[in-house]
């Protein structure tokens, strides 16, 4: 099943021994997927020993203005089952944020993750999501379409459109070696809006955007450099081209 699937991702563009960032369903894929395991091992062999792999690891549904408490070593991620079993696999790392963290491992896990914890925004100049176009990075929708896409808050916080930021918040947090701090961060609101990056879709075109079947699931494969480009072009001619009223 794993040969399956990295077989699939080849085919769709992943690029072996590149930086690859995924948002993931294992419902999507359907049953010849063979559990979040298998799938994580699936991506390793696509990318190859000379891929880096990375997953969020979003916790903002327990992490919250009314409960700022977060445990880099056990604050779940809240992005489904994949990510959550990516994040506990051994040798993962976690960048250091209450909210946005991001997992990853392979040579590039390091450079990438860093930096997260200078930032004082979910997605800031030090976060992956910033950072993965530098490296040629590619994003992957595996079967949950372009709305979750991470990134875009990124791009986004280059604007600062009028919805994205609430209200600074003191966060407690637990770093990796039972380190406990307290750290102001500016979180992401959106009040009243929902989101619609599924319209970046219209948008872009291969090499840009590629989209193809991995299993049961249609997936979607951007190029970060180009992803940004674009959406960040969008974003400057009209800061609400990707929300609309709630």
């Amino acid at each position: 099943m794993e040969s399956d699937l990295a077989r699939d991702l080849l085919e769709l563009g992943v690029r072996p021994g590149g930086a690859l960032l995924v948002h993931s369903s294992l419902k999507a894929l359907g049953p010849d997927a063979g559990g979040p395991a298998a799938v994580i091992e699936g991506l390793r062999r696509a990318l190859g020993p000379d891929g880096t792999l990375l997953m969020p690891a979003l916790s903002y549904e327990t992490v919250t203005p009314e409960r700022p408490f977060y445990d880099a070593r056990r604050t779940p991620s809240c992005v489904g089952v994949i990510a959550e079993t990516y994040r506990l696999v051994a040798g993962v790392r976690r960048s250091l944020h209450p909210t946005h963290s991001v997992c990853a491992s392979g040579p590039l896990a390091g450079e990438l993750l860093g930096a997260h914890a200078s930032d004082r925004t979910p997605c800031g100049v030090g976060s992956p999501f910033r950072l993965l176009p530098q490296v040629r990075g590619q994003i992957l929708m595996l079967g949950c379409g372009l709305a979750p896409n991470t990134s875009m808050h990124a791009i986004e916080e280059l604007v600062a459109p009028p919805y994205l930021f609430g209200n600074p918040v003191v966060y407690t947090m637990v770093l990796e070696d039972g380190t406990r701090i307290d750290r102001i961060y500016t979180p992401h609101d959106f009040v009243g809006w929902v989101q619609r990056y599924d319209r970046i879709g219209g948008m872009l075109e291969a090499p840009g955007l590629r989209v193809g079947n991995v299993l049961g699931a249609r997936c979607h494969l951007l190029d970060a450099a180009r992803l940004w480009e674009r959406a960040l072009e969008a974003l400057r001619d009209d800061p609400l081209a990707f929300v609309e009223r709630a």
